[in-house]
């Protein structure tokens, strides 16, 4: 199953999947495969159960019967990963609040990402309807990688949404590393958003002067700067399709009174209406 020799993620040596167990997860759980292969990274394999608070032993007779009726999906998980070399361990827990068990076992277990699928594009209501995917981003995790169902990353072309926040400017830090550890990595594209005209030539030379300090370090990589006018969800997931990216970086969760380009609802937006993987990383 070895397709690429290094990784996307870095140097990763933990990795931490939410799986709900259906085939919306298989294309996040292969891409986990790889990335454990690509990382030589540990994998945690982790399907939380929501447990209503008012009856403990209800709440534990309910994870134990899920663990019973998932043990064939993760006994065929764990034979994934033996057959590609990667060392696996696969968790059930229960719990009332489901995100923030991910987090917390994320973090128990120190794990440098939190993988997670997606079903399907969402619509302009995704925010209204809200996923676990969106609330586990919502909680600050380092780096949350997002994965379209059926989604297969080749590793050679990146783009990275960027704009003045500090998140922003550790995904573009991550995103520069990749030249040294990503030998597949071909193009980064960064892209900057102005809500208005009088903002675009601000816009385009933060992304400019990225792109510089790119090259000077990393002559070999292509490197593309996009400045746009408009709403930023819609020109960052449209550049990512037009030109086939593997993954769209982007900045976490932002808080606090200042305004910034890219707001928590982009990230989200971003995370639901891209065709490939979106890494969410937040300082």
């Amino acid at each position: 199953m070895n397709r690429f020799s290094t990784s996307l993620l870095g140097e990763a040596k933990t990795l931490l999947l939410a799986t709900d167990g259906s085939h919306f997860s298989d294309g996040a759980l292969q891409e986990a495969i790889f990335f454990g292969q690509a990382c030589a990274a540990r994998l945690i394999v982790l399907h939380v159960v929501k447990v209503d608070v008012e009856s403990l032993k209800s709440a534990n007779a309910k994870v134990t019967r899920k663990q019973q009726e998932i043990a064939p999906y993760l006994e065929d998980v764990r034979k994934m990963a033996r057959d590609s070399g990667v060392e696996c361990e696969t968790v059930v827990v229960g719990s009332s609040v489901p995100e923030h068990a991910i987090v917390e076992q994320a973090r128990m277990r120190e794990a440098d990402v939190i993988i997670m699928g997606r079903h399907g594009r969402a619509g302009r209501l995704y925010l209204l309807v809200g996923s676990m995917t969106a609330k586990v981003i919502g909680l600050g995790f380092p780096m949350v990688l997002m994965l379209p169902k059926d989604f297969t990353m080749t590793g050679t072309h990146v783009l990275v949404a960027v704009d003045d926040s500090p998140n922003s400017r550790l995904a573009v830090d991550e995103a520069l590393s990749l030249g040294m550890c990503c030998v597949t990595l071909e193009r980064l594209t960064f892209v900057a958003v102005a809500r208005r005209e009088s903002g675009l030539p601000e816009a385009r030379k933060m992304v400019e002067d990225i792109c510089a300090r790119g090259l000077e370090r990393w002559p070999h990589l292509h490197f593309e700067a996009v400045a746009g006018v408009g709403h930023p969800s819609n020109i960052i997931v449209r550049a990512a399709e037009e030109r086939a990216v593997d993954m769209i970086m982007i900045g976490g969760m932002v808080s606090g009174p200042l305004p910034r380009m890219f707001s928590g609802r982009v990230t989200k937006e971003v995370c639901g209406w891209a065709h490939c993987a979106v890494l969410v990383v937040t300082a």
